[in-house]
């Protein structure tokens, strides 16, 4: 963490159960070289999972600064503290989806995504200001070289838009984006894809990456591709009282739905929480910590 002393960011996890015996809290700087050399010394395994996601649309320029320094960073320091570790067996990675498409390959309903697809449009990336699935491909090309280079056994994870039950009590980018989702059901909207994963499989994914000898390589981590006006009837099956409705400016979303193979994940053992689980979950979930009420 960069401060464990903010309550907001710490309360919640030592209230977890086992916590106060079992969870140690660090304070590190992603940028930072051997910032994380403590955290990890005596570990066997480690998971990655920090990086920033979007700041601000107000400046587009700074905002590539600040996405994709610590993301390629920051891997790569985290990754250079574990090679100093030798009881570290395996370093699991939590990239992106983002880090998957971003190809000149057709994308149709009759194409399925999987793991030996590449972002290789770094370029268009950068014209279209696009930082976010930048930082994330050339963070795991970095770690990828890294790999290769130091004998490290890496792991990568690729999750679509992750949503779900929160731990903590304030709202992260995705679930303020399923919230906007629902305050704004009654309004036109355009009818976007959406490729959903539960947060709790991406969690289980990555214990099971970490503890199946056989892991390697790449693991695509989407549950349901569906057009979010789909979404909004199954919230409106579920809660009428949202009076939520399915007004779109389009018929069609612009991006087609192609598919994401879920056979890799799956022979990890993980069984994809059901969409609509997830749904009524999240939005149980939500109204617990009063940032929904209806």
């Amino acid at each position: 963490m960069r401060t464990t002393g903010d309550p907001r960011k710490v309360e919640h996890l030592m209230a977890l159960e086992g916590a106060p015996e079992r969870l140690y809290l660090f304070e590190a700087n992603l940028i930072e070289e051997g910032s994380f050399d403590s955290a990890v010394d005596g570990c066997d395994g480690i998971f990655h999972t920090a990086s920033p996601v979007f700041l601000s649309l107000d400046d587009l320029q700074a905002e590539a600064a600040e996405l994709i320094e610590p993301a390629v960073k920051g891997t790569l320091n985290v990754l250079r503290s574990c090679s100093k570790v030798s009881s570290i067996k395996r370093v699991v990675v939590t990239s992106s989806l983002s880090s998957v498409i971003s190809t000149k390959n057709p994308q149709n309903p009759d194409v399925v995504i999987d793991e030996i697809w590449f972002s290789v449009m770094k370029q268009r990336c950068a014209h279209f200001l696009q930082w976010y699935p930048l930082s994330k491909t050339l963070a795991e090309e970095a770690a990828r070289r890294f790999e290769d280079e130091n004998g490290i056994d890496l792991v990568t994870m690729h999750p679509g838009f992750v949503f779900g039950p929160l731990l903590q009590p304030t709202l992260n980018l995705t679930s303020e984006a399923f919230v906007n989702l629902i305050k704004e059901g009654n309004e036109i909207w355009h009818n976007v894809v959406y490729r959903y994963v539960d947060v709790r499989d991406v969690a289980h994914t990555h214990i099971l990456a970490f503890e199946n000898p056989s892991a390697s390589g790449r693991y695509c981590l989407v549950g349901s591709v569906i057009y979010s006006s789909e979404a909004l009837k199954i919230l409106n099956r579920l809660y009428p009282s949202l009076n939520l409705s399915a007004n779109t400016t389009e018929n069609q979303a612009a991006t087609p739905p192609c598919q994401v193979s879920k056979e890799r994940a799956k022979s990890l053992g993980l069984n994809f929480t059901p969409l609509e689980v997830s749904l009524k979950d999240t939005v149980e979930n939500l109204k617990e910590k009063n940032i929904l009420s209806f």
